[in-house]
């Protein structure tokens, strides 16, 4: 054969070639979604669970505090120490922040998804989810700064509840243990305040699209029944809704568990567990510690996740 004759047979080869591949992957399909899987799953179990399991496997070396080294040497002690008072006292006031921030986020996000499933129109909806996402456009860093600002003493938010004639009844809240503080800017409310802030729109938005999903004839035929509104938000609306709730949970709790720059910025004293693990790992270099105290939020997000599940959560998403 002459090469002027091959020629033509290479569109044909190149076709056949074609057809045989995309025949292959029509008839296996379990192929196509593994092929489709692979490279997204070779970067979520190399690069992130890789990481992690590397990090994690740390937690049971020690650290010679004489060399500020870091020795392959086993032991159970990192574990046993986050027993003690002061670590303990890290991981309590750290999980009852992220409970109360959900719970705040829950109180204030709620009507604001109801109004916008049930009575908002097209453009109001719009209007709505521009000003619920809109916070989330802006950097996060530029976001806990300025509330530093508003939350200073000679601040915006001091001015507003001076001209409201409060200032008395603020005063006296920051009298309180636990909450309150020197200012706004130093105290548990002040931080409160900013986490329920930042993460907001995570709570608004599943428990609006929860909210939705649940028929409008069934809250009328509450009310035809003789339900009051109380009752039909407790016994019809809320049980339906929950797993919205409980979906928008995830994303506050695991959030607030985890975030270690505004309780930096804004509060009073006193460490949590994404600042440990930063002093223990930059600035000490305690990695085995750091890895240790890495597990108390996994473990506490994997058991929240879990029973999240059995809620139902999951479908609200």
């Amino acid at each position: 054969m002459t090469k002027a004759a091959a020629l033509p047979l290479l569109p044909a080869l190149n076709g056949s070639w074609r057809n045989t591949l995309s025949t292959l992957l029509y008839q296996r399909q379990a192929l196509t979604i593994f092929l489709l899987l692979l490279p997204p799953l070779l970067w979520f179990g190399v690069v992130y669970v890789g990481s992690l399991l590397t990090l994690l496997s740390q937690s049971i070396f020690t650290f010679d505090e004489m060399a500020m080294t870091v020795t392959t040497e086993i032991t159970a002690a990192n574990f046993a120490s986050l027993l003690s008072p002061a670590n303990y006292d890290i991981v309590l006031r750290t999980l009852g922040m992220a409970v109360a921030v959900t719970l705040g986020t829950v109180a204030i996000g709620f009507p604001v998804a109801y109004y916008m499933a049930h009575y908002a129109g097209p453009r109001e909806k719009g209007f709505f989810f521009v000003g619920v996402m809109l916070p989330m456009w802006a950097s996060y860093i530029v976001k806990a700064y300025a509330w530093t600002v508003l939350l200073a003493q000679g601040g915006m938010i001091y001015w507003v509840v001076k001209q409201l004639g409060l200032l008395p009844v603020l005063e006296a809240v920051l009298r309180l243990p636990v909450i309150g503080g020197d200012t706004l800017a130093t105290s548990n409310l002040g931080r409160f305040l900013v986490l329920t802030y930042i993460w907001l729109p995570f709570m608004i938005l599943p428990i609006q699209a929860a909210i939705e999903r649940v028929p409008a004839n069934l809250l009328l035929a509450s009310a035809d029944l003789g339900a009051s509104p109380f009752k039909t938000f407790t016994t019809v609306l809320w049980p339906l809704a929950f797993p919205g709730v409980v979906a928008g949970s995830i994303f506050t709790f695991s959030l607030t568990l985890g975030d270690y720059i505004i309780p930096q910025l804004v509060g009073p004293s006193g460490l949590y567990i994404g600042n440990m693990v930063y002093t223990l790992q930059g600035t000490i270099g305690n990695i085995p510690m750091a890895a240790a105290f890495t597990c108390v939020p996994i473990v506490l997000i994997t058991l929240y996740l879990a029973l999240a599940r059995r809620l139902g959560a999951f479908n609200a998403l």
